[in-house]
């Protein structure tokens, strides 16, 4: 599969006739909602882990130098916690833009804070896409993140951001704030600039 999954995505016709739908968010959704929105709630994915095994070409890395961002990976008994917006189909232009590097459209349940289960639609990164870089030690992948930089800022940013939006909501996640105590410990080891 190509890089750019837009056309892919704008194929799926999956809520076609409904008017509102929930969408979840597990990454950079949680903390940069840049679409009209309904509501929004915290909510969890039963089954699946967020792991940072994506390559980002388009938003927080390049081509050659290409960063790492979230998809969602399956894991049995696993709970992801995120955010669920209620967004009505126009929302689909936009989104399917911002997710084009990989993601596709997925239909999943999640449970809304409050009591209520849904269905709701994802984007989620397989391992059968051009992006796709997979697992590694955790070391390695914030060794990546600190360095890589694209349009949408610098990689190591993003993990800062999402592992302070994951703490206000009371979630915790040790594959996030691994890889963002792993950047923490680069940064220490990093010799001080030189005064001039």
């Amino acid at each position: 599969m190509s890089f750019d999954t837009t056309l892919v995505n704008r194929r799926l016709h999956r809520f076609d006739g409904h008017d509102r739908i929930w969408l979840f968010g597990y990454g950079s959704l949680i903390f940069k909602a840049d679409f009209a929105y309904l509501d929004c709630r915290p909510a969890t994915a039963s089954g699946w882990v967020r792991r940072f095994w994506q390559g980002s070409h388009d938003h927080r890395g390049t081509v050659v130098q290409p960063g790492r961002v979230l998809t969602l990976v399956g894991e049995p008994d696993a709970r992801c916690c995120g955010m669920a917006y209620l967004i009505t189909p126009a929302v689909f232009d936009h989104l399917d833009l911002r997710e084009k590097n990989g993601y596709l459209r997925q239909v999943i349940e999640i449970d809304l804070h409050g009591g209520m289960t849904v269905p709701a639609l994802t984007y989620v990164a397989a391992p059968d896409n051009a992006a796709y870089l997979g697992a590694a030690p955790e070391a390695d992948i914030a060794t990546q993140i600190a360095t890589a930089h694209g349009p949408s800022g610098s990689n190591r940013d993003y993990v800062y951001a999402l592992a302070a939006a994951l703490r206000s909501l009371g979630a915790h996640d040790a594959h996030v704030f691994a890889i963002e105590q792993h950047l923490h410990a680069l940064e220490c080891a990093q010799p001080p600039s030189p005064f001039f």
